[in-house]
């Protein structure tokens, strides 16, 4: 948590920013308010939830000038590293379900960012290949990645840092040990499809009661 001395200029700094572009920061303000002010100690889950908030409106803020969206920018980041992967590598290294790629690839070809190509060896599989204008924007937009990292942690050390990535990685490490131990059938990741059919099913139900 900031100290008193901090916060007040944290605010300031925020207030600032707001007057210089004409335009209030309302989402930022309440963030602070609810961390500062009502509930200071709420959960870190919810600490986590709101920093990755920020740090993807100002990144979206920025990708708007390229016309590009966030969910889009998910995907190409991946493409850059590891170009080719097939539709599901593609969703488990973007951390989202198969659905949502589909649609979103299929966006992405008709922008002309990639191409979906079977291999000679495996029909199978559909490949994900970025075409030309999707690997140029790797240099117009990772800059703009980098700029919000660095805004983001102003005023912080290195040292302040090491210890921030430290304990995200520890988390991220304790809960997927959870879920390696979990005995339980119910406690998993169902997929988009199947938590629609249980939602709809308990609905189903409440409304017979």
């Amino acid at each position: 948590m900031l100290a008193p001395s901090a916060y007040s200029a944290n605010r300031s700094l925020v207030m600032t920013r707001s007057k210089k572009t004409g335009a209030p920061a309302p989402e930022t303000t309440n963030i602070l308010a609810h961390w500062h002010d009502a509930v200071p100690h709420d959960r870190l889950a919810h600490l986590v939830k709101d920093a990755t908030r920020a740090l993807v409106r100002a990144l979206q803020m920025r990708l708007t000038e390229h016309e590009v969206s966030f969910g889009h920018w998910t995907f190409l980041r991946v493409l850059w590293e590891s170009d080719g992967l097939t539709q599901r590598e593609l969703s488990a290294q973007a951390g989202v379900m198969e659905p949502t790629t589909f649609a979103a690839v299929k966006a992405m070809e008709t922008l002309g960012y990639v191409s979906r190509q079977q291999r000679p060896d495996s029909k199978k599989n559909v490949h994900v290949f970025l075409t030309r204008e999707g690997r140029a924007l790797k240099k117009k937009l990772v800059p703009l990645a980098e700029e919000v990292n660095d805004i983001g942690v102003a005023g912080l050390t290195k040292r302040d840092i090491q210890i921030a990535r430290k304990v995200l990685l520890t988390i991220i490490e304790n809960l997927a040990a959870d879920e390696s131990c979990s005995d339980s059938p119910t406690r998993r990741v169902p997929s988009t499809r199947e938590l629609g059919r249980l939602i709809a099913e308990r609905e189903e139900a409440l409304g017979d009661a």
